[in-house]
């Protein structure tokens, strides 16, 4: 059966009908994130045997140590063992619930809005052909003899004009330097790579024999937290390996300004270009060495960053980014050898980094509206990029407005007590019991808990919120005090999401108040951001007909959850599009496509940009903001009533 099949899923007591369950998925997730109450106190890992249900229809798994033979004969399997495979009617026994029946759901949350596939994203962009501006061709060339002997360079040139109708091209004296071995090494048979630049075809390699079934791309997205790389197959426009690593530089500095700070020490901005390029040579191993790829297979290099991202990256001075009126060296910097920059692949290689808008707004929010065709749309759309840094672009295929604000890391697990990356262990989804107030948490993998990600964060917030445990202020009620909320021994107040019993760590994973204010300040910049941003082309959020969320963990969102912290309004979910790392999308493009890159060109020089550092506006919507969900509750009529309960 097909991966890309679903299936329907109802839960009883209460008729729940999930529809459009994908083939494969773990039964507890596909409750919790559908809002139905299963007892989940381990996060899924079978550990603490809660989670009993009884299952009619086609599914795999649900044993465990923890589940008794009498259980298992009874046809009693765990929900977080099992895995869809068909439809399923699940009865949840009294044992399994969280309270009475009536509080088996909550209200039924809206849909996380249209999550892409892999399919759906290479569909976002239209009217586009594999055609790289990087190339390989074969040539068959004569060999000298005394009739004809003229000089290997015009040799070369000639075949390539007459086998491949290229005239004329550019050569890189590296190239001149390896050819009279080349040519002669395989009979003069040999593969020249060529780049289309401004000036021309330019010829960067020559290689014996005929190498253009070896062709291959890397794309990276420079984020202030992450490194992502892709290695893509020119020749079949298709992506063969992915990886990622933690940004070296994080240990000097969470966010751009401390890094810019840190670069103005002595060797500060070496150290930084140095960690950077030590965290990408990581990357480009790991997916070389998944797909069993020599790096001198390696044609073309493509980088998406932020402004200060890439600055450190090429090591130029960023010093002036962050001094008024914030003018960086560069928006649109030339391609740059990779080698010199200390890249681990071979020297012929260049590498692009995408143009920026301003000192804020830079490559990886370009490539994304080229990723996410933005740039071709009519339609008045929002995209938002959630990370350390808050980019949002309001516009459609004729104008493009942008802005950026300083969200800090809370949103990829940073400056959380126990916050991590949505890597396997994390706490992706938490359901708290209103009447008792116990945590029921998923984390991704079904591992044991090791921390929580940044959609957990957002989820245990939202539920804290909705439970009465925590104000709209960001502290928790002290009148909800007991087993779940307590005050830590050094005075702070203090949620536990897990129990040293059932964490990888064998210590409580816990959520404080210093926790909250980080998330708050996060989405508070976020949602202030934003409005000013519509504010400044006359719009409310009203007007957008469509937003689409890029940013790592938007897969993991729930819309409701974001909603009721803040995040976003509540509006229609069929409004949203999750596109994921859109930084990454609009690389693969320009990369497999020389007609995206000069697209790109086009829409960094078509993007205006509203600075914030010193808009009053938007310091006047950030302190509004600092509330959970808002000040303003006329974008939250749920939550208003929800929380009206506990005023």
């Amino acid at each position: 059966m097909s991966e890309n099949t679903t299936h329907t899923v109802i839960f009883q007591p209460g008729e729940i009908v999930c529809e459009g369950v994908p083939h494969g998925a773990n039964l507890l997730r596909v409750a919790l994130l559908e809002g139905v109450h299963i007892n989940a106190s381990c996060g899924g890992t079978g550990a603490c045997g809660k989670c009993k249900v009884a299952i009619e229809g086609e599914f795999e798994g649900g044993r465990s140590a923890k589940l008794s033979e009498s259980d298992y004969g009874a046809g009693l399997r765990l929900a977080c063992r099992v895995e869809v495979m068909g439809d399923l009617a699940v009865t949840i026994p009294e044992e399994s619930r969280i309270g009475d029946s009536a509080a088996l759901t909550h209200e039924r949350r809206p849909g996380p809005g249209r999550v892409l596939t892999p399919q759906d994203l290479e569909n976002l962009v239209t009217g586009w052909s594999v055609d790289p501006v990087v190339k390989k061709f074969a040539l068959k060339l004569d060999a000298p003899d005394a009739a004809n002997n003229i000089d290997d360079l015009d040799r070369l040139k000639l075949g390539l004009k007459s086998e491949h109708g290229i005239d004329s091209p550019s050569v890189d004296f590296r190239a001149i330097r390896e050819l009279p071995e080349a040519l002669r090494q395989a009979d003069w048979e040999v593969t020249a790579t060529v780049v289309e630049t401004f000036r021309g075809p330019k010829v960067i390699q020559v290689a014996a024999g005929d190498l253009t079934s070896q062709d291959y791309s890397i794309v990276l997205d420079i984020g202030t937290t992450s490194v992502y790389a892709q290695l893509l197959n020119l020749n079949r426009g298709e992506t063969v390996a992915q990886a990622s690593e933690y940004n070296g530089q994080i240990s000097y500095g969470d966010d751009v300004i401390s890094r810019i700070v840190h670069s103005q020490k002595p060797e500060g901005r070496k150290q930084l270009q140095q960690a950077v390029v030590g965290t990408i040579s990581e990357v480009v191993e790991q997916v070389l060495r998944k797909a069993g790829v020599d790096r001198c297979q390696v044609s073309h290099m493509v980088a998406a960053g932020n402004t200060t991202m890439t600055h450190l990256l090429l090591d130029v001075n960023p010093k002036y980014i962050r001094i008024a009126p914030y003018v960086p060296a560069a928006t649109f910097m030339p391609p740059v050898r990779a080698s010199n920059l200390g890249i681990d692949v071979c020297e012929h290689v260049h590498l692009y980094t995408f143009p920026c808008v301003s000192s804020y707004v830079g490559g990886d929010i370009v490539s994304g509206i080229i990723g996410s065709g933005v740039f071709q749309t009519g339609k008045v759309t929002l995209y938002i990029d959630i990370g350390t840094n808050g980019e949002a672009v309001v516009g459609n295929s004729e104008w493009l407005v942008a802005t950026s604000c300083s969200a800090g890391p809370a949103f990829e697990g940073g400056g959380i007590s126990h916050g991590m990356r949505a890597t396997r262990g994390a706490i992706e989804a938490v359901q708290i019991e209103p009447s008792t107030g116990e945590p029921h948490i998923l984390t991704i993998g079904g591992k044991k808990p090791l921390g929580i990600c940044g959609s957990g964060i957002i989820d245990a917030v939202a539920e804290l919120l909705e439970a009465g445990i925590l104000g709209q202020d960001g502290k928790f009620r002290e009148e909800a005090a007991g087993k779940w909320l307590r005050r830590h021994e050094d005075g702070q107040w203090e949620y536990v999401l897990a129990v040293g019993e059932y964490t990888a760590g064998g210590q409580d994973i816990v959520i404080t108040e210093p926790d909250i204010d980080n998330l708050m300040r996060a989405k508070g910049a976020i949602f202030a951001g934003v409005n000013t941003l519509l504010g400044s082309v006359g719009l409310e959020m009203d007007a957008v007909e469509q937003v689409y969320v890029a940013g790592g963990f938007g897969k993991y969102l729930q819309l409701d959850r974001a909603a009721a912290i803040g995040l976003f309004p509540e509006m229609d979910p069929e409004r949203f599009t999750f596109v994921g790392n859109g930084s990454l999308l609009g690389a693969r493009l320009v990369s497999f496509s020389k007609d995206m890159l000069q697209s790109a060109t086009q829409v960094a020089r078509m993007m205006t940009n509203i600075e914030l550092s010193d808009n009053q506006q938007f310091m006047d919507e950030y302190m509004a903001a600092l509330f959970f969900p808002h000040t303003d509750m006329r974008w939250f009529p749920r939550m208003e009533q929800i929380l009206s309960k506990f005023s």
